[in-house]
């Protein structure tokens, strides 16, 4: 660092100038991602945030609860949520802040980044200049801080614009999109009308506070006079606040990036308008002792420029679930536009088509084609506007800028720039570091264990999942998702409660597609007849063979004469779900797009959030065996095609996974992964959860060698992903996993490496 008076007795700004292997500009969960990433693997990172907060959208600035592939559990994307530094950062703000409090999870950022050694970070700080060597390379950035007065100068070979606007982007001459390309240009059928707009605009929240005491409120002179202006000011609740005010946007006709101050204002006016309605039309009585607590101050942006890369992802992309070799990182949330008049639209505030599955997002959109050393992370990606509705929210932003963090290391290491990354290096780096890239497994030449005997005193045999006494009846399809092995598929028998002599039917489902969870190919169907009566077992028997490992779904079909006995058993990678809808997400239980959208027509097959979501009651013949100690070194860790997990019997009293070597191996790191449930979206505010701890983590265990001697001991964890470094390196034939206790479910584990540097 070099600090820059100016000449004695002048009044030049103090300068101060540092030199980073890595500038990221933009301090969101993307810029936050990148900047962790790197600075783990050894890079001097400078990370330039222009406010005073990091997080972005996420921020108790702005309040926008975290999402991604998971969707609120209102997709087929089972086992989804986003892996690395974004579940780290969400599993320690369900740990520390079920409730949702934005401020709490400012200081996890915060804690994040200040715990790196390897990062600087400038605050309030916002670059306005790009410097370049030549006419395609940056050489640094300028940037103002508004509270010391003092300039910077941050020099780099790499540059990350994760800023949202991508500012520094566009001042470096970088190519870029804003707005929506017509259908023709890469034959988009979802790609809007001019009528409906070809941009996203902002939004602002606010909430309220219950006082206990009567409150007045008088409306600013500024506040939206007619809330009828609104076509569905009848949709205002006073009970709802923060994000779940999504629908308060506006801007998508107007410059998204120079006229953000008049977007403001005019969603202070709709804001202030509608606490207005609530407190003095008359119309919520409930209201009368509430007080507004907050309002933004800046609005969350949507959308403004996307940069273009050696490749830009489309829809066909997504719907297709296209592979690519280089692909780093998965996105899921729906293709989700909305009408550009936003808050004053008589459309529907928002248009979401689902994929049947989550799909891959490919290196050669992380980067700029025609700036040599500019990374593109968050929003602004080599996306069409359609693909953008789905890749621009914000845990698909820090997945993706997971993978650029991890780039720029293997880019100094190199010396090259990002277009010259090699992909499989890129690729097994990620997955080390817990990244998910659908249908990419970790071939890892380092990993010891790899080489081991790998060994358990039990495993998980699901012989039978025991009644608990409840039931749920058959007024929604309902079905269990089994993990079965190739070969002959087992026979499944339910318990039935029939309270009228009926015709029940039943079926054998899978996914079309491998490792996807859309129930769209029908195996085997049967009708069975039933008399009144409890507790009569139900066996669905197809004489179907299976050809590869697989998720298969035991089906019953709607009947409310007929309720199904649960299970309060719960285990890793099975699920009970319905065929239903999540209306946050969804417009029915089926998904009909118009014909000729180009995008599927499917039903949505939902799990329930926890505490409910209790298994069905079921016995397997013969019984299914997907928890084997071998799962942990097969380089997948959550359930894909099969559970991917090794899980020990329960009634097991010290669950051990032992890795024998026939000679002795020289360790010095061990990493661990286990179960932090990624079906379960862990939204960061407003949504609230009923666990601070992911049930089946392992909470304590302990790792041992040979002879039985205590290496490590971890007594409270709750993270999915561990590393444990020794102080001095252990030479020995063999190394012990020792569960001691989790949080409740039968212990899991993912995975297990070693590694002797």
């Amino acid at each position: 660092m070099q600090r820059d008076q100016g000449v004695p007795g002048t009044r030049i700004e103090l300068t101060i100038t540092l030199d980073a292997d890595l500038a990221v500009i933009g301090g969101g969960l993307a810029g936050t991602c990148a900047a962790i990433t790197a600075a783990r693997a050894g890079l001097r990172v400078a990370l330039i945030q222009d406010r005073p907060v990091l997080g972005g959208n996420a921020s108790s600035e702005v309040r926008l609860w975290v999402l991604g592939a998971t969707s609120h559990m209102g997709n087929n994307n089972r086992w989804a949520r986003e892996g690395g530094v974004i579940d780290e950062i969400l599993i320690e703000n369900l740990h520390r802040n079920p409730e949702g409090n934005a401020l709490i999870l400012d200081t996890i950022l915060l804690e994040k980044v200040v715990s790196e050694p390897g990062i600087t970070l400038l605050l309030n700080t916002a670059v306005h200049e790009v410097e370049k060597s030549s006419a395609d390379t940056i050489s640094a950035v300028r940037a103002w801080c508004s509270q010391n007065s003092t300039a910077y100068v941050v020099k780099a070979p790499l540059f990350c614009d994760a800023s949202g606007d991508g500012i520094a982007g566009f001042l470096s001459g970088a190519a870029f999109r804003m707005g929506a390309e017509p259908r023709s240009e890469f034959g988009e059928g979802f790609a809007p009308d001019a009528g409906y707009g070809e941009l996203l605009g902002h939004s602002m929240y606010f909430y309220s506070k219950d006082t206990g005491r009567p409150v007045k409120y008088t409306a600013p002179s500024f506040a939206l006079k007619d809330i009828t202006t609104i076509p569905r000011y009848r949709d205002i609740k006073a009970s709802d606040s923060g994000c779940r005010f999504w629908w308060f946007e506006y801007g998508g006709r107007l410059d998204t990036v120079h006229e953000t101050e008049k977007i403001k204002w005019e969603l202070w006016r709709v804001i202030y308008g509608a606490w207005d309605y609530i407190k003095n039309s008359g119309q919520f009585p409930e209201a009368d002792t509430m007080t507004l607590e907050w309002v933004g101050t800046i609005p969350g942006k949507r959308e403004s420029r996307r940069f273009e890369g050696d490749y830009i992802l489309t829809q066909q992309d997504l719907v297709e679930q296209r592979t690519h070799p280089d692909a780093v990182a998965a996105g899921g949330w729906a293709m989700d536009l909305h009408p550009a008049d936003g808050v004053y639209s008589p459309l529907s505030p928002c248009t979401q088509w689902h994929s049947k599955g989550v799909y891959q997002i490919p290196y050669r959109c992380l980067y700029s084609r025609n700036i040599r050393n500019l990374f593109l992370a968050g929003r602004i990606i080599s996306v069409s506007h359609v693909a953008f509705g789905s890749t621009r929210v914000m845990a698909t932003c820090a997945h993706t800028a997971q993978a650029v963090g991890m780039a720029a290391v293997l880019c100094r290491g190199k010396g090259v720039n990002p277009a010259d990354v090699e992909v499989s290096a890129l690729q097994r780096e990620l997955l080390r570091a817990g990244q998910y890239i659908p249908g990419v497994a970790l071939q890892d030449p380092d990993d010891l264990a790899q080489s081991a005997l790998v060994t358990s005193t039990s495993s998980f045999v699901v012989d039978e999942l025991k009644p608990c006494g409840e039931s749920a009846t058959l007024a929604l399809s309902r079905a269990m998702l089994v993990p079965v092995a190739a070969g002959p598929a087992p026979k499944v028998t339910y318990f039935v409660d029939v309270s009228a002599a009926t015709t029940l039917d039943v079926e054998l489902r899978c996914s079309a597609r491998p490792g996807n969870f859309t129930p769209d190919l029908e195996l085997f169907r049967q009708s069975i007849e039933l008399a009144p009566g409890e507790a009569q077992p139900v066996t669905i028997a197809p004489d179907i063979q299976t050809e590869a490992p697989a998720y298969l779904f035991y089906t019953l079909l709607r009947n409310p004469a007929v309720s199904v006995q649960l299970s309060s058993t719960r285990v890793t990678g099975v699920l009970s779900l319905t065929q239903s809808m999540n209306a946050a997400v969804a417009k029915g239980t089926r998904q009909e797009p118009p014909e000729d959208s180009g995008i599927d027509s499917f039903e949505f097959w939902l799990p329930a959030r926890r505490p409910g979501g209790l298994n069905l009651a079921m016995r397997v013949e013969p019984p299914l065996a997907p928890f084997s100690a071998g799962n942990v070194t097969n380089g997948i860790a959550r359930p894909t095609i099969q559970s991917n997990a090794w899980v020990a019997d329960p009634a097991d009293p010290a669950p051990r996974l032992t890795f024998t070597w026939p000679e002795s191996k020289t360790i010095s790191r061990v990493e661990l992964a286990f179960d932090t449930d990624f079906d379960h979206p862990l939204e960061s505010v407003l949504w609230g959860h009923p666990e601070r701890d992911i049930p089946f983590c392992v909470r304590s265990y302990r790792l041992l060698d040979a002879e039985g001697t205590l290496l490590h001991e971890c007594r409270e964890n709750h993270q999915t992903r561990n590393t444990i470094r020794f102080d001095t390196a252990v030479t020995t034939s063999a190394l012990q996993l020792e569960i001691v206790s989790t949080h409740g479910a039968p212990a899991a584990v993912f995975e297990v490496r070693v590694y002797s540097r």
